[in-house]
């Protein structure tokens, strides 16, 4: 006696796949695990319209044929024949949500085009139609080339009809497999065609999806699409620059006033200097930068909650597997931006361990927000701000090339990383696309006093620690009269030794000064630089107050881009190590980024001052 037919039942999690399986089985359900694996196997029978049996698995949610997880294993191992004790299934009865019919269309093209016999259940067709959806069920299943039925599970409607549409492509048991294309895997391509069919089905729909289509058939276009993201990073980075100048100002004049106050009031000596050279120049380097790392939040923030950024992140995803990352690597990489340190810990939703430890190893590569000050302190004293044509600022497009920098060597890391140490297959990313929607103020501006937060209790706490510290450094000893006191002091004698490794690169005392404390922080080489020179010309009459000035007459231009390429690659931050060793428990990892990351530094920074010195910059 042959057993009965086993019909899988697939679809996206949250489809409305298990109310689905509930009400066409009822009470008649098991519950074990698949051999092998600790993933929850629940079967159930149900009988067909002609009384035939057969038996129902419910397989696990998942978004792709290409698995990423234990449970997205099972569901393609099944429906293709190659799980260990589970026969091969007779039918398919693909669940898809009729509210995002364009998402869940991505995952049953993939199974249609197995060859399997399918019935699609077009499930919540209730609530598609309070939303005011009206979909057209024989055009969808002309276009697919299979049954379509409407269902609505929690209420067990059209569970009638699904059980007759079963009877008509359930066989004997066997398996019967028509002629078809190979599924297709690429999900750009699936989501174009799953869009296409979802659009020429929908009949009449809300306004707002309507537009949400329209905008996606610009944001998501192959060609436009990747336009209008470098667009609007590129409008970001000009907007750092040119809306940041007038705030930048007044905290600048800020400190010029407390500094001349504390001179007004105490003598010269040992307080004055901590105060004047130490607390004030120090900590006001870093602090005037604070309206450039707002305004750069503010476009993320914003972005973020118009339903933009995870677009972006599906324009992202194709670049991404041509290098062998997967497209799960995009926000954690994405957060990085803000800071390496959770950007290295949201790698945790990653399964593929050789996948995560790449995006590990390449997330600070991403540019934080540490370095926005670096970069706006150098690009300032040495880049013009002058236009460079239709309303370009050069400050702006040398920004916008530092971050673009960043990413590519991070996509070349991730290249060479996956095809030596870290060898494996890349794994497509399947992700929802939420409605656009107007930012909500109180939100953005909640998150903007997050950012000010976090950048200020730096400031008031790791930045001012270290700069106390090298203040003291620097201040002693005391040089004899005549002496450089900077060089004289235990920080410039052990600045002296480093001096000697990055003079090749084109790295004068004071960045060798800068560069080991700015291991605690990289916004603490500003602070330190202006140490530095606060204390260099404690004793001379200041014709150039900012931190920006002093730089223009001490350094040349090829020195400063070196510096630039220097902190684009180099791991200056000790939390970040830190991190590194705790996700991938132990040594190893961490000094392998360590030493990959300063190799990269000292290389870049050398072949930029060596270039642009033989170009006579």
């Amino acid at each position: 006696m042959n057993s009965a037919p086993l019909v899988a039942l697939v679809g996206n999690p949250n489809a409305g796949k298990s109310a689905l399986f509930n009400a066409l089985t009822g009470a008649r359900q098991k519950v074990g695990n698949y051999p092998g694996v600790t993933v929850e196997r629940k079967s159930g029978r149900m009988a067909l319209p002609d009384g035939r049996p057969i038996e129902l698995v419910d397989l696990p949610g998942t978004y792709s044929l290409d698995p990423a997880s234990p449970d997205e294993q099972v569901t393609r191992d099944v429906v293709v024949g190659k799980q260990e004790g589970e026969r091969l299934p007779s039918a398919l009865v693909v669940v898809l949500d009729a509210t995002n019919l364009d998402n869940h269309l991505r995952f049953a093209l993939q199974l249609i085009a197995l060859g399997l016999p399918v019935v699609i259940a077009l499930n919540m067709i209730d609530m598609a139609k309070r939303d005011g959806l009206t979909i057209d069920v024989a055009a969808l299943s002309k276009a697919l080339g299979v049954q379509v039925v409407e269902t609505v599970a929690v209420r067990r409607l059209g569970m009638d009809e699904l059980k007759t549409a079963l009877a008509t492509v359930v066989g004997d048991g066997t398996r019967t497999v028509r002629a078809g294309a190979p599924p297709e895997h690429d999900i750009v391509t699936l989501q174009r065609r799953a869009r296409a069919i979802a659009v020429a089905a929908t009949q009449e729909e809300s306004l707002e999806r309507r537009w949400t289509h329209r905008l996606d058939a610009v944001a998501l276009h192959p060609v436009s699409g990747p336009i209008l993201l470098a667009v609007i990073l590129f409008v970001m980075f000009q907007a750092v620059f040119s809306w940041s100048e007038a705030p930048v100002g007044w905290i600048e004049a800020g400190f010029a006033w407390a500094q001349d106050a504390v001179r007004s009031v105490l003598p010269a000596g040992i307080l004055r200097s901590l105060l004047v050279d130490g607390v004030i120049a120090g900590i006001g380097s870093v602090l005037v930068f604070l309206p450039l790392i707002l305004i750069l939040f503010l476009f993320i923030l914003v972005l973020e909650a118009s339903g933009y950024m995870v677009r972006a992140a599906f324009l992202m995803d194709r670049v991404m597997a041509g290098v062998g990352l997967s497209g799960r690597a995009f926000i954690p990489l994405l957060s990085s931006f803000a800071c390496a340190i959770p950007g290295i810990m949201a790698t945790r939703t990653i399964d593929d361990p050789k996948d995560r430890l790449t995006t590990i190893l390449i997330a600070p590569l991403m540019t934080c927000s540490a370095r926005l000050p670096v970069y706006a302190v150098i690009i300032g004293a040495f880049i013009p701000a002058r236009e460079v044509g239709l309303g370009v600022g050069l400050q702006g497009l040398v920004l916008f090339g530092l971050y673009v920098t960043g990413i590519v060597a991070a996509m070349i890391a991730a290249f060479v990383i996956r095809r030596t140490i870290a060898k494996g297959e890349s794994a497509g990313f399947m992700m929802e696309m939420p409605r656009y929607q107007m930012p909500v103020f109180r939100d953005v501006a909640i998150g903007l006093m997050q950012r000010a937060w976090i950048f200020l209790h730096r400031a008031g706490t790791l930045i001012l620690l270290a700069t106390v510290l090298l203040w003291a450094l620097l201040s002693f000893p005391q040089s004899p009269t005549g002496r450089d006191q900077v060089r004289y002091s235990a920080a410039g004698r052990i600045a002296s030794g480093l001096e000697t490794i990055v003079r090749p690169i084109g790295f004068n005392h004071e960045i060798a000064l800068a560069i080991i404390p700015a291991m605690a922080a990289r916004e603490v080489a500003v602070s330190a630089l202006a140490t530095v020179y606060a204390i260099e010309g404690a004793d001379e009459v200041q014709t150039e107050r900012s931190l920006v000035g002093r730089l223009r007459g001490r350094w040349s231009l090829p020195t400063a881009l070196a510096f630039l390429m220097w902190f684009v690659f180099a791991p200056q931050c000790l939390s970040t190590i830190a991190v590194i060793r705790r996700e991938t428990n132990g040594w190893k990892w961490p000094l392998f980024s360590l030493a990959y990351l300063f190799g990269l530094a000292y290389l870049a920074a050398g072949f930029t001052f060596w270039a642009a010195t033989a170009l006579g910059l």
